[in-house]
């Protein structure tokens, strides 16, 4: 259960909250007491979910992750409000599942630009600032997808895998400083962007279930954040084994 006195007047940034996982942040750390920006490419479903949340002090900031100009105007803003941010949740991400054949580099650019490219922008727009205070929360979702090669994953994958590294560098050089670094690698999770999948989804949760493993994870001082564990333990398992196993056990459990 989460700790209430934590999140109590905290000034969260939530990038990419209008639908899925990023809702159900906002709807759980409003729960909590937390201060929320919204962020995401839709003014018109920010401005609803900011009704259904109720808070008169939530912030609605539109911003297109792509667009590292838009993300800036978002963060000034929300400094002109509060004088400052105590936490980074970048929950934005597209996917298209893909088979190596099906190859289109205008794709995988997308994926780049927003599950990678655009934390990376999030991440530039408040450094400065937290490196000045030595303080700070930056949370990055990532996925289990990440972790290793999976089939359909041709462009969702490489770019989780690309945000993961990117958390532990950022880890093992800000927490020195003062800013505490997380990444989630979440696995499946009853979404927009998996309501596409032509495929079983193994241990699916709820976008409600994924905010409460994600709330608790941002309390513990561990870098990782996974779930649900049923699941997200068996991915990390098949990570260590030798690419000769991995392959034909690959092959085996998903049939492609």
């Amino acid at each position: 259960m989460s700790d209430k006195s934590y999140w109590q007047g905290k000034r969260c940034w939530l990038i990419g909250a209008s639908t899925g996982i990023g809702a159900a942040c906002a709807a759980a750390l409003n729960a909590q007491g937390a201060r929320l920006a919204l962020t995401a490419r839709n003014p018109a479903k920010l401005a609803d979910l900011a009704a259904k949340l109720g808070n008169d002090n939530t912030l609605v900031c539109p911003a297109d992750v792509t667009t590292p100009d838009e993300l800036h105007k978002a963060y000034t803003d929300i400094r002109e409000q509060w004088g400052g941010l105590d936490v980074l949740m970048f929950l934005a991400g597209t996917y298209q599942a893909a088979r190596s054949w099906e190859l289109n580099p205008d794709q995988a650019r997308q994926a780049i630009s927003t599950n990678y490219l655009g934390a990376v922008d999030a991440v530039h727009t408040v450094l400065a600032d937290w490196l000045a205070a030595g303080q700070g929360q930056i949370v990055l979702t990532s996925s289990v997808a990440g972790l290793r090669g999976l089939p359909q994953s041709l462009y969702y994958g490489p770019s989780k895998a690309a945000l993961t590294h990117f958390a532990e560098v950022l880890h093992l050089d800000l927490e020195p400083k003062g800013i505490k670094v997380q990444v989630i690698h979440p696995g499946f999770v009853a979404t927009p962007l998996t309501a596409h999948n032509d495929f079983p989804m193994p241990n699916l949760i709820s976008p409600e279930q994924a905010a409460t493993e994600i709330l608790a994870g941002m309390e513990n001082k561990a870098f990782e954040i996974h779930f649900p564990r049923a699941f997200t333990r068996k991915l990390k398992f098949l990570r260590c084994l030798p690419y000769r196993w991995y392959f034909s056990l690959i092959h085996r459990f998903t049939g492609l």
